[in-house]
């Protein structure tokens, strides 16, 4: 099980490195356009450089015609170095993409995955990771859990391939991609914030503070 987060502001990949069991960062242009209007190579660079070399980077291409998908890959590789995922979204130009650029050894991470049909032809394509919709795909009558059961199906007969659950509203959603068989989530810093927020364990770590006052005082475990 692998956990990334969906973001690109370089304060909350800090943080989230720092305290969070994080293997990697997903961006796209929705998220980037969040931070403003920064230099995007010099940013994603600097995102590197924070992750190190053994987190991965998923970059997201942005013309939509297969000539185009390719050179932007070919781009977003030289710029950012070989282990960068380029995210591309699966249509039919995505799809031939990806179909190419696995054969020259991309990292491939399909996009916009909001069906099983969509997931599979990726997957027979050479993708690595298949980026699927989860809130999307709730919003548009498509059962997400039913999905990413049936695509685990594929994968583990196939040997290749990880599905990755993405576009989360909450930590239910979360846990319920995981629970039918994801082999990772990406998820947004205020989602794992919320899902560590409880006033439950905020009221028991009081309770157990209290009680080692009502003993020891003011004494720390570290001054006995």
């Amino acid at each position: 099980m692998v956990i990334m987060l969906d973001s690109a502001s370089l304060a909350a990949i800090e943080n989230a490195i720092d305290y969070y069991p994080i293997e990697g960062v997903t961006t796209n242009p929705s998220i980037l356009e969040k931070e403003g209007d920064v230099p995007f190579w010099e940013h994603l660079e600097s995102i590197r450089e924070v992750l190190g070399r053994w987190r991965s980077l998923h970059v997201q291409v942005v013309s939509t015609s297969y000539e185009e998908i390719v050179k932007e890959a070919e781009l977003i590789r030289r710029r950012l170095g070989e282990e960068t995922y380029v995210k591309i979204p699966v249509t039919k130009d995505g799809i031939k993409a990806i179909k190419h650029l696995s054969h020259e050894s991309f990292h491939i991470t399909a996009t916009a995955i909001y069906n099983e049909f969509q997931a599979l032809m990726a997957l027979l394509s050479g993708a690595e990771y298949l980026a699927l919709y989860f809130n999307r795909m709730e919003n548009n009558s498509v059962d997400p859990c039913a999905v990413i059961s049936s695509l685990r199906k594929y994968t583990d007969e196939y040997g290749k391939g990880k599905i990755l659950g993405a576009s989360f509203k909450n930590v239910a959603q979360v846990l319920s991609a995981l629970r039918s068989g994801a082999h990772a989530v990406t998820i947004a810093p205020e989602i794992i914030s919320s899902g560590l927020s409880s006033s439950l364990v905020e009221n028991a770590v009081l309770d157990f503070r209290k009680s080692w006052e009502n003993v020891h005082k003011e004494k720390g475990l570290l001054d006995l």
